[in-house]
């Protein structure tokens, strides 16, 4: 069993992941699951903590905590 989900970013499916107190972000290309980032929990609200930990992918915290992910994925040309 695996606590992988996707959800959906502006029109983009990403793959999210508890990890520790925190979270994985990445995202399939081609069959293959590319991780993109880790995020400490302390940098999660609670409400972004709770919605991970209940499997809630339409939170709008945790579309906000993924959403960062990505525009800083994307500020460092990756």
């Amino acid at each position: 069993m695996t606590d992988e989900m996707t959800i959906q970013v502006d029109g983009d499916e990403y793959v999210v992941s508890p990890e520790g107190e925190g979270l994985r972000v990445g995202r399939r290309v081609g069959g293959e699951l590319s991780w993109l980032e880790s995020v400490d929990g302390s940098l999660l609200n609670e409400q972004a903590r709770t919605a991970l930990s209940n499997g809630d992918t339409s939170d709008a915290s945790l579309l906000q905590a993924v959403r960062g992910v990505v525009q800083a994925e994307v500020e460092r040309g990756a």
